[in-house]
């Protein structure tokens, strides 16, 4: 296994511990927890320092979360520090997307510009409900929360760094 890999993509953040024996509850950054289900080593990336790489020993889906437990990690004492940690994969593990699907990675920091009002912030952050994944864009308009859903997102281009919207009105909140 690869120890330095080149490209790494975050896959789920850690939010807590559960239980005493190291398992850890894992919120997956998609609503497809398969991922997470299937692989056997993870890199762990703190806010601070340097990424590691763990081999994992348990996994199983518990309340629309993971729980992992790491080898060599049994008690909550050892796995309370990687709360708030990211999980990540090397981009070549990961499972091919359909054209119009994407990871968060590859979104975060694209400008993002509606068809009527033009530029509406930076995507800062993806979060999942039951119904579809939720884009937050910080930027004139203030926090703007975009369903990620066909109906509002026009297109991504890389290339150019944009991400192409089309909002009803009423969904950016004091328009100036």
């Amino acid at each position: 296994m690869d120890n330095n890999p080149k490209t790494l993509l975050e896959i789920g953040t850690i939010v807590g511990t559960h239980g005493l024996r190291g398992d850890l509850k894992v919120r997956p950054l998609s609503g497809d927890p398969d991922l997470l289900l299937n692989v056997d080593h993870i890199f762990v990336r703190p806010a601070s320092g340097e990424v590691e790489q763990y081999e994992i020993v348990r996994q199983t889906l518990h309340k629309k979360q993971i729980l992992l437990r790491f080898k060599g990690l049994d008690s909550i004492n050892q796995v309370e520090q990687l709360v708030g940690c990211r999980l990540e994969l090397p981009e070549d593990q990961l499972p091919e997307l359909s054209d119009d699907e994407y990871y968060w990675a590859e979104l975060e920091g694209l400008r993002v510009v509606d068809r009527q009002r033009g530029e509406i912030g930076q995507l800062v952050s993806i979060f999942t409900t039951a119904a579809h994944d939720t884009y937050v864009v910080d930027g004139p308009y203030g926090e703007v929360m975009i369903p990620a859903v066909h109906q509002f997102v026009v297109s991504v281009d890389f290339s150019a760094g944009t991400m192409q919207v089309d909002l009803p009105d009423g969904l950016i909140q004091d328009e100036q």
